[in-house]
């Protein structure tokens, strides 16, 4: 999967967005205001995994812990393109559960995440 597709599929979750905090070529996808897929400049995608994902992902190597954000439980993938495209839309749909679920009662009703 290319940038592209990447942005496409993080923008069709609920109440998803799109922003560049780190420069026009860093592509963070958030729900809420918190960031839960972040594509890098050379192409690479980082996101948000459960404990367990994390383990066998980094473990089987697969992925990488992600710089700067593996504490928290992220992945890198220097490689997206190398990964079928069903797999990483449900990494990424996972990653946005994730973080969605963190978010407060109103925010979630108000970005109709029930």
């Amino acid at each position: 999967m290319d940038r592209a597709g990447i942005g496409k599929v993080c923008l069709s979750l609920p109440g998803a967005t799109l922003d560049h905090p780190f420069g026009e070529h860093h592509d963070a996808y958030r729900v809420g205001g918190k960031m839960f897929v972040m594509v890098g400049e050379q192409g690479g995608v980082s996101f948000k995994v459960s404990d367990i994902a994390f383990a066998v992902l980094t473990e089987d190597g697969r992925a990488r812990p992600a710089p700067y954000l593996a504490r928290a439980k992220w992945v890198n993938l220097p490689e997206p393109a190398a990964w079928l495209d069903d797999e990483l839309a449900e990494h990424f749909a996972i990653a946005h559960s994730i973080i969605a679920a963190k978010l407060t009662k109103k925010q979630r009703a108000e970005l109709g995440l029930g």
